[in-house]
């Protein structure tokens, strides 16, 4: 079984261009880790996630870098960078997507990807912000505009039959017993600890998904 996983730096998280042995050092390669150790020899990994991207940019390149490896089990974190790169960047740079259209190009990526590929198991997983270091100057922004694209990625999930896997509430609920950037190195960026968070949240619904 192959399962592919897609999304921006969150995902990348250092991960090589020239192997897929290895899959960076973020929540991937803790679920790989997982598995692995689980169930031998069941599952290839594929990381193919890219730092600085959007939901365009995934649609962009959902032919090479999706429905060419085949996968069966494929994960989608994406949505901070369609804001980041409007509210932290100066005006003649701002290239953020705007809630709405995340969202149609969302759903237009996922109509794609099952046509292609109509037995592919697909997860959407929840855009996530705290506030710290690369947050904290535009907060109000990112808080309002992140969860505007969370909630559309959940209504993505929804129209089209896929599972959701929530990650604000448990990261709010993580700051609870310590602050944010012990999670979050940055309000974007998770630690070891928010990989390890993510990770478990992506084991459990894909353990249940099974069944």
């Amino acid at each position: 079984m192959r399962i592919l996983f897609q999304g921006d730096s969150i995902t990348d998280a250092g991960r090589s261009r020239e192997t897929d042995s290895n899959p960076g050092l973020g929540y991937p390669n803790l679920i790989k880790s997982q598995l692995m150790y689980e169930c031998p020899g069941e599952y290839e990994f594929f990381n193919r996630g890219i730092s600085g991207n959007r939901v365009l940019d995934l649609l962009a390149r959902h032919k090479v870098d999706m429905i060419n490896l085949q996968p069966d089990v494929m994960s989608i974190l994406i949505g901070v960078n369609d804001v980041w790169h409007e509210v932290a960047r100066e005006p003649a740079r701002k290239n953020g997507v705007r809630a709405d259209f995340y969202e149609t190009i969302y759903n237009l990526l996922i109509g794609e990807l099952k046509a292609a590929l109509p037995n592919l198991r697909i997860m959407i997983m929840e855009p996530f912000v705290l506030k710290a270091s690369a947050t904290e100057e535009h907060w109000e922004d990112f808080e309002r505009e992140v969860a505007l694209r969370a909630e559309a990625a959940k209504r993505v999930a929804e129209k089209n039959g896929l599972e959701f896997i929530a990650l604000q509430e448990k990261f709010d609920e993580a700051c609870k017993k310590q602050p944010a950037d012990y999670w979050l190195v940055d309000g974007v960026h998770p630690t070891a600890a928010g990989h390890e968070l993510i990770a478990r949240e992506w084991v459990k619904a894909f353990l249940q998904g099974k069944h």
